[in-house]
């Protein structure tokens, strides 16, 4: 331990740079423990080398005054980085990178991870997990912890998985929340993602009644139900690797055909409360509501206390019965797996459902909770003499480990990238094209009332189709327009003549 301190008084002297872990809390986006971060060690000694390494680095390269005044400003703090998000249910091990570490944050989106999560079977909810809203409820009664383990069988090795039903993942461009939002059917065919389970099993099971997991109280609105069946409906059809037979379509078109008029009558009781005439025209808020689904939406400058805690073993429970059972499960799981729709899958194999109560990444590459190479965030409040040692020995031996820099990205990874790029131009291709042809129809209709095309342009094709030269408008108060002569090579009718 007193090498440990040594070494770091040594390191306030010198730059200090690369990559260490901090097990995030329960509550808390990755955004938010990085501020935190930042706030303990912008002013500590141990940064102290870097940051000014960094302002000098900027300066040199500024020559204008409030360029100058902006790189001061913005290196005076450390830069850094995730290797991964956690979103607030999670806890466990959260990678961050300083300085140049951050050069090596991509190479850890592909690595291995070690995930222990809790299943609660019995309902399911739009976002995959507890804190979400109610889409349906399902029997519990003949779920076995033997039934259980028999399912885990289906989910190790190689498969394909479809990501979660309101997942920041767009289909044809657009998230699948949106679709719901405005009433539209989804694309039939879902991608799904090539995933491994490396290691599976079930860590504990409990029976009803014995575990303090509960469902969500609050029901999903009837769009958010009919996207939830659409998407269910395609996924069970891709699962089975055929098509539906047309008795069985017929039948899926009557349960969704119902489930549309029911919808349409629930919106036009809503329509009957609206007054037909507002008071007056309202502003549409900056932060429009999402679906719960949604993910990413934080309050405004705030990154803690995103979701409510763990229900108190005092409330009431959402059942009249002992429950439903849960059980805790340990994987190991390669780059792009959904924990959340494992959870639910594996209540559908049971024939029920299923959501995520828990979830902890307990490892991720060689950083792992629980030990050295992972510091508890409880850490940073204890002052710098607490964090300074560890953070300096898990970026030391970061250094050492990779001494000629950030390994490199996987060929995987940079494809991947490259595909979300070219991803990326074709919307803003697609929106650009969109808004051009927008705009063209507008140009048309201008100066015209009944939304036909403007007077002079009428006036102009006439004169064209009579073989004449159209007449240029001329301003108010100027002298009449004067003839403009035709040129054979600009009039499409005389070409073809």
């Amino acid at each position: 331990m007193r090498a440990v301190s040594n070494l770091w008084k040594m390191a306030k002297d010198t730059v200090v740079e690369g990559v260490f872990a901090i097990n995030k809390p329960y509550g808390m986006s990755s955004a938010q423990v990085i501020r935190d971060c930042q706030t303990q060690m912008n002013p500590s000694g141990l940064f102290k080398p870097l940051i000014e390494r960094d302002i000098a680095a900027k300066l040199s390269e500024s020559k204008q005054e409030w360029s100058r005044r902006r790189a001061v400003k913005k290196g005076s703090q450390v830069k850094m980085g995730h290797g991964g998000t956690l979103d607030p249910l999670a806890t466990g091990v959260l990678i961050l990178g300083v300085g140049s570490g951050t050069k090596s944050l991509s190479s850890f989106l592909d690595c291995n991870k070690t995930y222990e999560t809790v299943v609660l079977f019995g309902a399911s909810t739009d976002t995959y997990d507890r804190v979400g809203r109610i889409l349906s409820r399902r029997q519990y009664d003949e779920i076995t912890k033997e039934k259980v383990e028999k399912a885990l069988d289906d989910f190790r090795g190689k498969f394909q998985q479809i990501p979660p039903l309101y997942s920041a993942l767009k289909m044809e461009g657009k998230p699948l929340y949106e679709y719901a939002r405005e009433g539209k059917a989804i694309p039939r065919e879902i991608a799904g993602r090539d995933v491994e389970v490396t290691e599976l099993e079930m860590v504990e099971w409990y029976e009803p009644g014995t575990h303090n997991y509960r469902w969500p109280t609050e029901e999903a609105e009837a769009a958010e139900k009919n996207l939830a069946e659409q998407v269910w409906r395609v996924e069970k059809q891709q699962g089975t690797g055929r098509k539906l037979t047309p008795d069985e379509e017929k039948e899926e078109e009557k349960a969704l055909s119902e489930h549309e008029t029911v919808k349409k009558k629930f919106e036009e009781r809503q329509d009957g409360l609206i007054r037909d005439k507002p008071a007056k025209k309202q502003r549409p808020p900056k932060n429009p509501a999402l679906m719960s689904g949604a993910l990413g939406q934080l309050p405004a400058g705030k990154g803690s206390n995103l979701i409510p805690p763990p229900p108190s073993a005092d409330e009431p429970f959402p059942w009249t019965d002992k429950g439903p059972p849960a059980a805790r499960i340990r994987m190991k799981v390669t780059s792009g797996f959904y924990v959340r729709s494992f959870c639910h899958d594996l209540g559908a194999k049971v024939d029920s459902a299923g959501m995520m109560a828990e979830l902890e990444r307990s490892q991720q590459g060689d950083f792992k909770v629980g030990t050295d190479s992972c510091m508890e965030y409880g850490d940073l409040l204890k002052g710098e003499e607490v964090w300074g040692p560890k953070v300096t020995r898990m970026l030391n031996a970061w250094t050492e480990k990779y001494p000629n820099g950030a390994p490199q990205v996987p060929q995987k990874r940079q494809n991947n990238q490259e595909q979300q790029n070219r991803s990326r131009k074709q919307d803003r291709k697609r929106k650009w094209e969109e808004n051009k042809k927008s705009d063209q129809n507008s140009k048309k209709r201008r100066n015209s009332s009944s939304g036909d095309e403007a007077p002079a342009s009428k006036v102009a094709k006439t004169e064209v189709a009579k073989g004449e030269s159209p007449r240029r408008e001329s301003p108010k108060g100027s002298p009449k327009a004067s003839l403009v002569k035709s040129s054979p090579k600009t009039s499409p009718k005389e070409t073809e003549a």
